[in-house]
């Protein structure tokens, strides 16, 4: 395999996980209506799932790479202001089963997509 390839199936998986992870919210969103924190009156989890499921079709249709940095982009900052919000007490992220808070594991994840995508372009380029 080449590198390019281990870059975008690496880049594909972490979106598909993202998406399993988040699903579940927006599923638990849908049946109580209090299966995440709002941004205004949307639920945080339905924007970044829509954050994984945009750059996943672009990334898989290899087109439009704006768009994959713009959502992947909003999410981090999503990320940034949840986890610091998380970290002081001010709010709240919905945790995973042993107890960390989903906020730092997105940032973890979307700020991986966005050295890869990166990393990817930059090979594609050379």
């Amino acid at each position: 395999m080449t590198t390019k390839k281990v870059l975008s199936f690496a880049i594909t998986i972490l979106l598909l996980i993202g998406i399993w992870g988040t699903g579940g919210l927006v599923w638990n969103e849908i049946q109580t209506g209090n299966g995440c924190p709002k941004i205004w009156i949307i639920p945080a989890c339905v924007i970044v799932f829509i954050c994984f499921l945009i750059p996943l079709v672009v990334h898989n249709l290899n087109k439009w790479n704006r768009l994959y940095f713009v959502f992947t982009g909003l999410a981090v900052t999503i990320a940034i202001v949840a986890s610091i919000m998380q970290f002081t007490g001010n709010g709240e992220c919905p945790k995973l089963d042993n107890g960390t808070p989903m906020c730092y594991l997105s940032l973890l994840i979307f700020s991986a997509l966005i050295g890869l995508k990166v990393t990817l372009l930059n090979k594609e380029n050379h």
